[in-house]
């Protein structure tokens, strides 16, 4: 017979395969085995009382695995001169499983021993398997029994196959069923039409069973407006208690959070709907009211957002990270850094912090609003939680608390949550405390941040040392300044303009001209085109020395450079030819280069110089009267 040799090959197959340890453990002494009809005969039942189900495994590895920790395991068949096990050989069962299928164990096992299968006396009912059995092998064809027989063994587990007739899923198609495609396809209709109708009207019109699965179906139906939704699910509410649930009200707000065509009536209309039910607490989740936020961020509308936060508690829902991160979130689109704050402090209240990337764009729009304690504050929760933000939001979190004097401390304590392996690309941060640093007149902690940089990293910029070298110019202290210009050239670093005029600058204001002169000479030859204010520094301070010889000679070299002087460098060479020379008759030279040049000199210069010029013909005239 056809089901004789399938047996044979099956049997083959499962038989090499062992129990689980976790079969061994579970299957109770009230395990029952029912066979296919094509293997009645062979009915096993367990003689032992702790005996496993039968674990068929899968490949040869999982049957390696096993094989040490069953090894004392046995099992035993009677055959009854059957053909099916007679035949073996030719079935495919090679002869270590021959003889393991001609074992016979007539001894019941003690506790702890091996145990075997006894073959069954066939009880009333596998007599009426085989004979159904016959009459099918008669009645029905070989195709057919064959396919059901191979999709009762393509479950790899035994527990699976040996079973009776499965019922569940006869359950399954019978409720899906009870759903009719075409009243979901007519209500599908009815939503996305443009009807005049009012909608109640026109589902109440429409005879259909309203049931969970059919409110499912529809609130999943694309292309439907929010409004139609909405209204829907209004209608159903009254008609249909079981759509009375949180899964179903998700699915609605999903369906309207989806849609491509979001609207702020949609979004009110959903909003007013939550509102109703929410006395019923048992239909609103977090989950449910988070949506309803993202929905208000989206559409530009915090203060709806706001409010849906406020209404956690009178719904009895718990906010989590992602709440808190959705209302500042929303609150950002129009810059409501105040009213952020109180829904931040509430979230290191509650402890309830989002992941990393999302306490990042809190802290940074925070930084934004120049709430810069109050983001320090968020980090450190994170921080103290394990949560890592991006490493732009310390940058931006640094580079916020350098910009005030009264947190600058908390900047420079911050540069060590700097990873090593970062460290080189945060030569922005340490730069912004440097200045800051220096800006605070801080120059002995900004210097040892910068050969802290220049030890350990990262690599200051020529744009450090220019910060430290002007602020000790500006403070006087020459020879730090110029200490800290040998130290950037000999790391490759060339000054740039404004360094030499600064460290001039701070030459000039000591009365150090010649200083002054030689750095900007130094800095000639590596800039050949240098600043006016470089020039302007020169002339200032020449003409304070009143060595004007020297400032026309600046002026002239600026000239010559190509760079043209202004009106402040003429006016302060007047002003200081005629109030400490007398020297009139340069003033007006002066001054006629000015008119040729196009400049324009004050009213109050020029009647200093025709002053000047008076007061000596005056004296001239007085000097002749009195030597007749």
């Amino acid at each position: 017979m056809w089901w004789r040799s399938t047996t044979r090959a099956f049997l083959s197959r499962s038989l090499t395969r062992k129990p689980s340890p976790h079969q061994l453990n579970q299957v109770s002494s009230k395990t029952l085995f029912t066979i296919p009809p094509c293997a009645s005969r062979w009915a096993l039942r367990p003689v032992y009382p702790q005996c496993p189900v039968l674990k068929f495994f899968s490949s040869a590895h999982e049957v390696a695995s096993g094989e040490e920790e069953y090894k004392n395991v046995t099992f035993g068949f009677s055959e009854s001169n059957d053909p099916l096990f007679s035949g073996a050989g030719e079935a495919g069962i090679d002869g270590e499983n021959a003889d393991f299928l001609s074992r016979k164990s007539d001894d019941l096992p003690t506790e702890g021993q091996s145990w075997n299968f006894k073959e069954c006396e066939a009880s009333p009912e596998i007599e009426d398997e085989r004979r159904g059995s016959s009459e099918l092998d008669g009645e029905v064809g070989g195709e057919s029994l064959n396919s059901l027989w191979e999709e009762n063994i393509q479950d790899d587990n035994a527990s699976g196959i040996f079973v009776a007739e499965n019922t569940d899923s006869t359950a399954a198609d019978s409720a899906i069923s009870e759903v009719d495609m075409k009243q979901v396809e007519m209500v599908q209709s009815l939503l996305r039409s443009n009807s005049e109708e009012s909608l109640e009207t026109s589902l109440n019109q429409i005879e259909f069973s309203l049931s969970e699965d059919f409110v499912t179906m529809v609130l999943q139906t694309p292309y439907i407006s929010g409004q139609n939704l909405i209204s829907f699910y209004r209608w159903a509410l009254r008609n249909e208690e079981s759509v009375q649930s949180s899964r179903m009200l998700e699915l609605l707000v999903n369906a309207i959070s989806g849609s491509a065509e979001l609207s702020k009536m949609d979004a009110y209309k959903l909003w007013d709907l939550v509102k109703e039910i929410g006395n019923k607490k048992v239909l609103l989740n977090t989950s449910i009211l988070n949506q309803l936020i993202s929905i208000f961020g989206r559409l530009e509308k915090p203060k709806a957002g706001l409010e849906v936060f406020n209404k956690f508690s009178d719904y009895g829902c718990n906010p989590d990270g992602n709440t808190y991160y959705l209302t500042v979130e929303a609150l950002s689109k129009k810059s409501m850094f105040d009213t952020a704050w109180p829904v931040c402090e509430k979230m290191l209240s509650s402890g309830n912090l989002p992941d990393g990337e999302k306490i990042g764009k809190i802290v940074t729009f925070l930084c934004k609003g120049k709430k810069v304690k109050e983001a320090h504050s968020v980090y450190l929760m994170a921080h103290e939680k394990e949560i890592f933000p991006p490493k732009s939001t310390l940058d931006s979190l640094i580079s916020s608390l350098s910009r005030n004097d009264e947190t600058l401390p908390i900047a420079l304590k911050l540069l060590e949550n700097y990873p090593k392996d970062t460290l080189r690309y945060a030569n922005a941060s340490f730069g912004s405390v440097v200045h800051g640093l220096c800006r605070a007149k801080e120059l002995k902690e900004a210097k040892k941040l910068l050969v802290r940089m220049v030890h350990s990293g990262p690599a200051p910029g020529s744009a450090v040392f220019n910060y430290v070298i002007t602020a000790f110019s500006k403070g006087g202290e020459m020879e730090e300044a110029i200490s800290l210009m040998k130290m950037m050239e000999g790391r490759g670093l060339r000054p740039d303009i404004y360094t030499y005029t600064v460290v001039m600058s701070g030459f000039a204001k000591g009365g150090l001209m010649d200083e002054a002169y030689e750095i900007y000479r130094e800095a000639k030859k590596k800039h050949p085109k240098l600043s006016p204010v470089t020039y302007h520094i020169l002339i200032r301070g020449y003409c304070k020395m009143e060595e004007y010889d020297k400032a026309l000679n600046c002026l002239k070299e600026m000239k010559d450079d190509g760079l043209q002087p202004n009106s402040d460098e003429y006016n302060k060479l007047i002003q200081s030819l005629c109030l400490k020379a007398l020297d009139w008759s340069t003033a007006e030279k002066l001054l006629e280069e000015m008119t040729d040049s196009g400049l324009f000199l004050n009213g109050q210069t020029r009647s200093l110089i025709t002053a000047v010029k008076e007061l000596e013909e005056e004296a001239q005239s007085e000097s002749v009267g009195f030597a007749a």
